[in-house]
């Protein structure tokens, strides 16, 4: 029972640490948030924080795993119950520039394009690892333009990969642009502006 407890216990601390991460790394950048700035948010000390994670880039990647869990659970909300595939993009297109850019689920409407931006050149490991996260999502995005052509409803000669990949590049430069700025009007005009493109790969 004990051990239970302190488990549960180191649970939570852990929790504590990588949500007190994810602000910050979202607020002030990873490499401009040094560990004093995670343990007075957390109000740990160095101890407790290293009890959990050896280094900050541990905690980013903790950070990461928690980010892309929100993110998921956000863009594929709804998905699984539309059997079009082309309308699950377009609910896709609709949960990341409405609900999560638009909702500002991180500070300033992202955390993984705006970290792949600063670890450009830079920290390279991490870096890739977003951009794997981000090849995983365009081949979930493909698998499902293949999806609708198998079932006829594609016009012809499209080439799947390319308007999968397409579509990842529209959404996350719209992110970049939402960091930027902050107008409610890049995500609003790029949720038409997809759903128009999507609209016109249908057979007509």
């Amino acid at each position: 029972m004990e051990r239970i407890k302190m488990k549960t216990k180191g649970e939570i601390t852990k929790r504590k640490i990588v949500e007190a991460a994810i602000e910050l790394f979202t607020r002030k950048s990873y490499f401009n948030t040094s560990i004093r700035d995670i343990l007075e948010a957390t109000g740990l000390t160095k101890g407790g924080l290293y009890g959990h994670f050896t280094s900050k880039e541990d905690i980013w990647y903790a950070a990461y795993d928690e980010a892309a869990k929100r993110w998921r659970n956000i863009t594929f909300e709804g998905t699984q119950a539309i059997e079009d595939p082309m309308e699950r993009i377009d609910r896709v297109i609709d949960n990341i520039l409405r609900n999560y850019i638009g909702k500002n689920v991180f500070h300033g409407g992202g955390f993984f394009v705006p970290h792949l931006m600063e670890f450009s050149g830079q920290a390279p490991e991490m870096s890739a690892h977003i951009l794997e996260g981000f090849e995983r999502y365009a081949n979930l995005l493909i698998s499902w333009v293949e999806e609708a052509d198998e079932k006829g409803l594609l016009a012809p000669d499209l080439n799947h990969r390319d308007i999968g990949q397409f579509i990842v590049i529209a959404l996350n430069g719209a992110v970049t642009l939402y960091v930027a700025t902050q107008d409610p009007n890049v995500w609003k005009s790029s949720i038409s502006q997809l759903k128009f493109y999507v609209a016109h790969l249908r057979k007509s």
